[in-house]
């Protein structure tokens, strides 16, 4: 496997979840394995479905990242949200560089309460 275009596009952990699914269904299909490959491709599958994009949907993630159209954050903190949903106004700022100048209270509570609507938590963490 070779990276043609590296940073062509980001891509969440519900998308990666989804291209190694469908990954895992081919070679399980083919029953050709290849060791190294399908190891990783089962570790990262499996690590993924006990994260919170086990109950995200390409719709939920769609309709979350509209709704964050009126704040002035980045695509990589975006991406970060969407991978890592934040909770508290702790992992926002852990998220959003210099988010006490970028974002008044009232914003970080909006993106927290985004975040439960159109991403909720994973029910194993």
């Amino acid at each position: 496997m070779e990276t043609t275009k590296a940073n062509a596009a980001f891509l969440c952990n519900f998308e990666v979840m989804q291209i190694l699914q469908q990954l895992k269904d081919n070679t399980q299909k083919k029953h050709k394995r290849e060791g190294s490959l399908a190891t990783v491709t089962y570790e990262t599958v499996h690590f993924l479905q006990n994260s919170d994009c086990k109950n995200q949907s390409a719709q939920a993630i769609q309709k979350f990242l509209e709704a964050m159209k009126q704040f002035k954050l980045t695509k990589i903190e975006k991406l970060m949200m969407v991978n890592t949903p934040p909770r508290t106004e702790l992992e926002i700022q852990l998220i959003v560089q210099e988010s006490e100048e970028r974002l008044s209270e009232e914003e970080v509570k909006k993106i927290i309460d985004l975040a439960n609507e159109f991403l909720p938590p994973s029910d194993s963490i």
